[in-house]
């Protein structure tokens, strides 16, 4: 083997979701193969670490890809988990160890509820991230000096990467690859596993969850009342009117209450109920419009890009399956 060994370290918290991590393994090991050919003489090899607290509380090398070299890693992954809560409780040897690391200089990097423990470390704090676009609420309210993200499926912030969704470990993995091998070499090693390269957003994946535990009973009935036909014709006024309030203090409440204006929560409302009509029904895309309160098909456009990250009729031909 030439080259230097670039070690990137994978740290196995309690509830770490082990797919991900043998995932990344396979992944570094296809782009190790893709910088093998003679004519690329020199070019580093990516050596793969698991690290894991024992239990004296030390966080120890448990695995090596290759065990004869020296060195520490360059890059320390948090991979997701699927229970959130792994994260909140992790024990204070694992950020004590991750704090002592990224001010050594060791880059770290997670993916999806892999963010909550560096958050707690407070190593994100004034950072940009990412996390999985159902956590990225809960994050931005445990953290609120982290700014989230989440329609992003992967923030490199230099010292600190993060990425999206559960399966957004193979858009880390391939980040890593092209910062530490090149973009050659993670251009090859997406061809050779056929995913994609570029995944830049994952609010195509997401869904609007709105709020309805924070107890003011008039904006709940509203929102009740907007989940039905009163959706594609709801008002200002006519919301106010549902609610018995005035005008300006039914806004002043239903911002209080659900985080939106009442016209970006209809927009979200609308939008929902358009992907389920462009995923599961024939209509065209002005009659989609119309049914959810668009008037204006170019509108309801421009409306739904924003909000979705694609074009209706591009967002059909990737979700919709009553064409199939």
């Amino acid at each position: 083997m030439s080259g230097r060994c670039l070690e990137i370290g994978l740290l196995l918290y309690p509830g770490v979701q082990l797919a991900a991590v043998y995932g990344l393994g396979d992944l570094f090991a296809v782009a190790n193969r893709m910088a093998a050919s003679p004519e690329r003489e020199g070019l580093g090899r990516l050596r793969v670490s698991h690290w894991q607290a024992d239990d004296d509380g030390q966080v120890r090398r448990v695995f090596d890809s290759q065990p004869q070299a020296d060195g520490a890693p360059q890059v320390v992954v948090l991979p997701p988990c699927l229970d959130a809560a792994a994260g909140y409780v992790l024990h204070s040897a694992y950020r004590d160890w991750l704090a002592r690391l990224h001010g050594s200089g060791v880059t770290l990097a997670s993916v999806c509820a892999g963010a909550f423990p560096l958050a707690a470390a407070g190593l994100l704090d004034g950072r940009t991230v990412t996390t999985h676009w159902a956590l990225a609420g809960e994050l931005a309210q445990r953290y609120p000096k982290v700014r989230v993200l989440p329609e992003r499926m992967v923030v490199d912030d230099g010292d600190l990467v993060t990425a999206g969704g559960l399966m957004a470990w193979t858009d880390l993995g391939l980040a890593l690859v092209t910062r530490l091998l090149g973009p050659t070499i993670a251009a090859e090693t997406a061809r050779y596993l056929v995913v994609d390269l570029n995944r830049e957003s994952q609010r195509q994946f997401s869904s609007f969850v709105p709020s309805f535990d924070h107890g003011d009973a008039a904006v709940l009935n509203v929102q009740h009342w907007l989940q039905g036909q009163a959706m594609a014709d709801a008002s200002l006024s006519g919301m106010a009117e549902r609610a018995g309030l005035g005008e300006r203090t039914f806004l002043r409440r239903f911002r209080a209450a659900t985080g939106l204006k009442p016209t970006e929560y209809c927009q979200q409302v609308r939008v929902t109920r358009a992907r389920e009509l462009l995923e599961f029904t024939r209509q065209s895309i002005d009659q989609v419009a119309w049914q959810v309160g668009y008037r204006d098909a170019g509108a309801f456009r421009k409306v739904f890009t924003r909000l979705v990250g694609v074009a209706p009729g591009d967002y059909r031909r990737r979700f919709g399956s009553a064409a199939r």
